[in-house]
């Protein structure tokens, strides 16, 4: 027997007799890893040393993120493509920002719950964190449109946002900016995690998955797909796209990653809720999506049958929602800029 087949075989006998000690086992080997119950442990994690999560901070970032007056047209706001409602996406292919208009690059908008596990934010990985991320889409001309001049204005008409953003930095004597509205917008960003099922699976309780979920975990590791999404994050790191073959709908935008065509890795949890699928949004179907992997990335041929447990298995990963209360937003002033929809 070829030692290939021999491989085959013993992973076949592997798959129908694991403990859940042993599929646990496989999936830290794999480099899955749960997010942590502890909440000291979590906040520790997805904190900022340079800049604090704060209660305050968090609160004001919260009214920022839903606050449609930071952008040039006065109707988007950062909510308006990463809607907190319907899994932190916008649910249409390419994003849709000022006047209406899609983005030129065809680009999708990534899910912003988790984010914060990410090691790279963009799909080109070009901002480090999710503070420095938060200014790209209020100043980019297909997003937000505005201008740091714009939203330190807005800001700095409203009184009541100057008080918070005085109480929230600690900086009696403070004018805000958009590099500082950025950084409240990070800070409130990095509060939504979702825990799953899946998390309390491996963090020890046997009973949080199915059999047919667990069934699916086993696949989708054996077939190679957690060697890119791994972590806590399962996914948020740059990876070479495509690597194996071609991608079928590369003619969808013009796309082409990094200088080194390396793109992010979009992360998996809440993956049922945040279609369409890809950088380029050309996926609806989270089948299709999942073979699709195998032959750009693993250079293997994932069936009917597997992409239907591996689905099955990214039911566990539908994570539980911060609750989120719509914010009352301060009146605007006399001095507050007018919207130009131009």
């Amino acid at each position: 027997m070829k030692s290939g087949v021999l491989t085959l075989s013993i992973v076949a006998v592997l798959s129908l007799n694991l403990s859940a000690g042993e599929l646990r086992d496989m999936a830290a080997k794999a480099g899955l890893k749960p997010i942590p119950q502890d909440e000291a442990t979590l906040m520790k994690m997805v904190d900022n040393p340079k800049n604090p999560v704060t209660a305050k901070k968090v609160e004001l970032g919260k009214k920022l993120y839903f606050d449609p007056r930071l952008s040039k047209s006065g109707l988007i706001s950062c909510n308006t493509c990463h809607n907190l409602a319907t899994g932190g996406v916008d649910g249409v292919g390419p994003a849709t920002g000022h006047m209406w208009r899609h983005n030129p690059h065809h680009l999708n908008s990534p899910t912003v719950y988790n984010a914060v596990f990410a090691s790279k934010q963009f799909w080109d990985g070009r901002s480090p964190d999710l503070e420095d991320q938060a200014q790209g889409p209020m100043q980019a001309h297909p997003e937000m449109a505005a201008t740091p001049e714009h939203v330190a204005a807005v800001i700095n008409s409203i009184p009541e946002y100057v008080q918070e953003f005085r109480a929230a930095f600690d900086k009696p004597d403070m004018k805000p900016t958009l590099k500082d509205a950025a950084d409240a917008i990070g800070a409130y960003e990095r509060t939504l995690v979702t825990p799953s099922r899946y998390d309390d699976y491996l963090n020890g309780d046997e009973k949080a998955m199915t059999p047919e979920e667990k069934e699916g975990m086993k696949i989708f590791i054996q077939k190679g797909c957690a060697s890119c999404h791994n972590g806590v994050a399962l996914g948020g790191r740059m990876q070479p796209f495509p690597v194996a073959g071609k991608y079928k709908y590369a003619n969808v935008g013009d796309f082409k990653g990094d200088k080194n065509g390396m793109v992010k890795t979009p992360t998996l949890r809440n993956i049922l809720e945040t279609r369409p699928y890809f950088h380029n949004g050309a996926v609806w179907n989270i089948e299709e999506a999942i073979k699709i992997m195998g032959e750009t990335q693993l250079g293997t041929k994932i069936s009917d049958e597997e992409a239907k447990k591996i689905k099955t298995f990214f039911g566990a990963l539908t994570g539980k929602k911060p609750k989120v209360e719509y914010p009352m937003l301060p009146a605007s002033t006399d001095k507050t800029p007018k919207p130009d929809l131009n």
